[in-house]
């Protein structure tokens, strides 16, 4: 299982690695913008949550601290989780990286951004509604993954 637990880091490391090194290319905004970069991931998780759902099933539905302590020392359980983390940091990581560049926010500084939101979400979006302060929708509304 600690390859399907590798392989959720490695499906979603090119588009943060667009996001990060590459954010002016002219591909990195086409890539980018299809909300279904995260899907890859997802597969991920199917593979991973698909032997635990029901158990899984029963600590969505009735969430209880025990049970995710005991859930969470199953390899696919946590394969999961992590699979599902990478996933939804990543969809953060899209607005984020896509609102950034129709504010004119420079890469310089959302670099950073970007890499604390890999490593950190809670850090790197409220960091991220810090910085956007200072740069005003340059046509008074950003329309966000519109594709418009």
């Amino acid at each position: 299982m600690s390859t399907v637990f590798n392989l959720a880091f490695y499906v979603v490391a090119p588009f943060w690695a667009l996001m990060v090194f590459a954010p002016t290319w002219s591909w990195t905004r086409k890539i980018i913008e299809s909300p279904w970069i995260a899907l890859p991931a997802l597969v991920v998780w199917a593979v991973a949550a698909v032997p635990v759902f029901g158990q899984l099933w029963t600590g969505v539905t009735a969430p209880t601290l025990e049970f995710w302590l005991d859930f969470l020392r199953d390899d696919n359980a946590v394969a999961a989780v992590w699979a599902q983390v990478l996933a939804w940091d990543l969809l953060v990581g899209r607005w984020m990286y896509l609102d950034s560049r129709a504010r004119g926010v420079h890469p310089l500084l959302m670099g950073p951004v970007l890499v604390f939101t890999i490593l950190l979400s809670p850090i790197g979006l409220p960091l991220y509604l810090l910085v956007r302060l200072g740069f005003p929708a340059r046509d008074g509304r950003v329309r966000v993954g519109s594709g418009a």
